[in-house]
């Protein structure tokens, strides 16, 4: 018996091991591509800053980075879903990686125009679009249940890293090299984890996707938005995002504008922010993969609500700057305990044949929600002091956590899944 249980051990230990290692190669090449990305991305916008002078062109360089995202999103939930996940995102960075080398040498040969820019940040966020519902939809098929949150936890913290990081770098190699360097930057990184998604990561292929499909791609995506609709849960989760991202568009896009306005023009002061803020992510993205978040992830989900209603609150009536970023930290490390036990809320409840359409469904959300805020808050901003905006939506943020708190059965669902509730036993009185 004790042989038994000696080789029964040895069997877990050498899957625990497994799993480790392919997530560990897995974040490992993605925090190389993401971070040779943001180095192009922060590039770009500079260059296209300095060499212009103009808000259209800027603002046309966002739209091109932001409409095929929001476009494709729910066409890639459908491909996530149908075809191999791993091939999908060895195709778009693929896709990337080619584009910006193609830049790159056009940009050598003399060839610079402002139409090539915005054509690559709508290539680039054609990638992501494709990428995004993929790798969401990946990590339950190589990590363990009970350990989704720690490494949602721990990507969310690698990527407030680079994001702190990278205009850092981007800013340095400009100094002393052309931007086409940094392109080919870019080119590398990607090359680097495209080998090793190839070579060393095994992610085996969803049930599926394995199959032949029986029906088309659009009879697919119907399938998948029914699915959606008729999944109270999901159906309730994407609202909730829906209205909370519109009410966090002043905190998200606005507070440098308050910043101007009511403590001062200096540079550094808009760097501050942006640097307490992913300092904040950073520190937040670590906390819950460490923590992992109250026992009922809705309950860690109403947490971070909360704090996004105080905070954001306390941005309206704080007359201090230094005390401002300390707030703006906080809100930072908000931020993954708000998208973490999202995200793992919808890996353990959407079934996996459909967890490519769903996160292709947030994508969109998410990607929409805070820019058409912007439609209503923008035009208010130069009307309303900035600082009644995030003292209204503060307390819309405080008050929206508090009715998803008193929902029951959007919190039962929250519950472990060797929970009372999970198993569908009635609650007691």
């Amino acid at each position: 018996m004790s042989a038994i249980e000696s080789n029964e051990q040895r069997t877990e230990r050498h899957a625990h091991a497994g799993w480790k290692r392919t997530i560990a190669l897995f974040l490992g090449g993605q925090t190389i591509s993401l971070f040779g990305s943001a180095l192009v991305q922060y590039a770009m916008m500079w260059h296209l800053t300095l060499s212009t002078n103009s808000g259209v062109m800027m603002t046309i360089y966002i739209l091109c980075g932001f409409l095929p995202t929001f476009l494709l999103s729910p066409f890639a939930g459908v491909w996530a879903d149908r075809y191999n996940r791993k091939a999908i995102i060895v195709l778009a960075d693929s896709t990337i990686a080619v584009a910006t080398l193609v830049l790159a040498l056009l940009m050598l040969s003399g060839y610079d125009a402002l139409w090539l820019f915005f054509l690559m940040a709508a290539i680039r966020a054609l990638g992501t679009g494709v990428q995004g519902p993929a790798v969401g939809a990946v990590l339950p098929q190589i990590v363990p249940e009970n350990m989704l949150t720690k490494m949602n936890g721990l990507y969310g913290s690698i990527q407030s890293l680079v994001t702190l990081l990278s205009p850092i770098v981007s800013a340095a190699l400009l100094d002393v090299a052309p931007i086409e360097t940094i392109f080919f930057v870019d080119v590398a990184t990607a090359a680097i984890a495209i080998f090793i998604m190839l070579t060393l990561v095994r992610i085996p292929i969803h049930a599926k996707a394995a199959l032949q499909q029986q029906i088309g791609f659009f009879a697919d995506m119907r399938q998948g938005l029914a699915y959606i609709r008729n999944h109270r849960f999901v159906m309730q989760l994407l609202s909730f995002f829906a209205i909370f991202f519109v009410l966090a568009a002043p905190v998200a896009f606005l507070t440098p504008l308050q910043v101007t306005r009511s403590f001062g023009t200096e540079y550094w002061r808009l760097t501050a922010i942006e640097i307490a803020f992913s300092i904040g992510m950073m520190l937040g993205g670590l906390l819950i993969a460490s923590w992992g978040g109250l026992r009922n992830r809705v309950h860690t989900l109403v947490l971070s609500g909360f704090l996004f209603g105080i905070f954001t609150f306390a941005l309206g009536v704080v007359p201090s700057f230094w005390a401002y970023l300390a707030f703006m930290a906080i809100i930072g490390v908000a931020m993954p305990i708000f998208n973490t036990p999202s995200t793992v809320l919808l890996q353990e409840k959407v079934d996996n044949d459909y967890l490519g359409r769903v996160f292709g469904v947030l994508g969109m959300v998410s990607t929409s929600m805070m820019p058409l805020g912007m439609l209503v808050f923008g035009p208010i901003a130069d009307y309303v002091a900035i600082e009644w905006l995030l003292i209204g939506t503060g307390i819309g943020m405080f008050l929206l956590s508090i009715v998803i708190l008193g929902n029951k059965s959007f919190v039962r669902a929250g519950e472990p899944a060797d929970g009372a509730a999970a198993a569908g036993k009635p609650e007691s009185d």
